[in-house]
């Protein structure tokens, strides 16, 4: 339901890993060697599971349980992706063409952020469905 403020949160979230993937940055090493590049098993596979969780996330609607859980796993490959952006830059051996590393670096905070806020929506709209059930 598009009405639902989680799923605007949900949407958004997935819109950002999507833009992850298509504008992420090709780090290359001083001598022209790809340091890290979205073709990569690992960061391709977790923009993918971060990606599919939250439009599964979105599709399950009426599952409000279902749409906590699938939130928590995707804010944890999110933490992993983004574990593995930081170890990646941090272990460069010298120093890379560009010194900036772009935005792509930030972009799971912004998603985790996100999706934190989702399961504030989904826990607020369960405890509302549990006190009507209270009052039947």
């Amino acid at each position: 339901m598009i009405q639902r403020v989680q799923t605007i949160y949900l949407i958004v979230s997935a819109i950002i890993m999507g833009a992850l993937f298509l504008w992420f940055p090709v780090v290359l090493g001083k001598d022209g060697s790809v340091i890290m590049d979205r073709d990569e098993p690992v960061l391709f596979g977790l923009i993918f599971v971060s990606l599919a969780l939250a439009v599964i996330s979105i599709l399950s609607f009426k599952k409000r349980q279902l749409q906590f859980v699938l939130n928590r796993l995707n804010i944890i490959s999110n933490f992993v992706l983004l574990g593995v952006f930081v170890y990646r830059l941090l272990t460069l051996s010298g120093e890379a063409i560009v010194s900036e590393k772009g935005i792509g670096v930030l972009l799971p905070i912004i998603s985790i952020v996100f999706l934190v806020l989702a399961n504030k929506a989904i826990k607020r709209d369960e405890d509302l469905v549990k006190s009507v059930d209270r009052l039947r």
